[in-house]
């Protein structure tokens, strides 16, 4: 049974930082897209980081510089560090795992279309 389990949300101040943790069933993880997306209230589903089997990352314009996707192939956990937080990046953050694609991210300015398998989701609030 594949599983995606977050962890490490919680409430900032804006500038503030976090990490947040997906731990991956193996079989899941080795061979697939791992990737967080975060939804705000009122707004769709949006793709933030990725990363590829070998380790290629890809970011969303508006955290590059500010967020860095990595991954423990050890503890089949992807992570997601944020720093210089903003209001803006309120939202429940999820992760996403895809073995569609051999590996790779299908990211591009068309859309990512990435999430055979999902987490739960992890709020983070940024407020001051």
């Amino acid at each position: 049974q594949v599983s995606l389990v977050e962890s490490g949300g919680g409430s900032v101040q804006p500038g503030g930082s976090l990490r947040l943790a997906c731990v991956v069933s193996r079989g899941t993880y080795v061979s697939s897209c791992l990737a967080w997306f975060r939804q705000a209230p009122g707004k769709e589903r949006e793709g933030v980081a990725a990363i590829t089997s070998d380790g290629t990352t890809y970011y969303a314009d508006d955290v590059k510089g500010r967020f860095t996707i990595s991954k423990d192939n050890a503890k089949y956990t992807v992570y997601l560090e944020m720093s210089d937080l903003r209001p803006t990046d309120t939202a429940i953050y999820y992760c996403a795992a895809d073995y569609r694609y051999g590996g790779h991210c299908p990211v591009s300015d068309a859309g990512w279309p990435i999430g055979y398998y999902w987490g739960q989701g992890t709020q983070v609030t940024v407020s001051s």
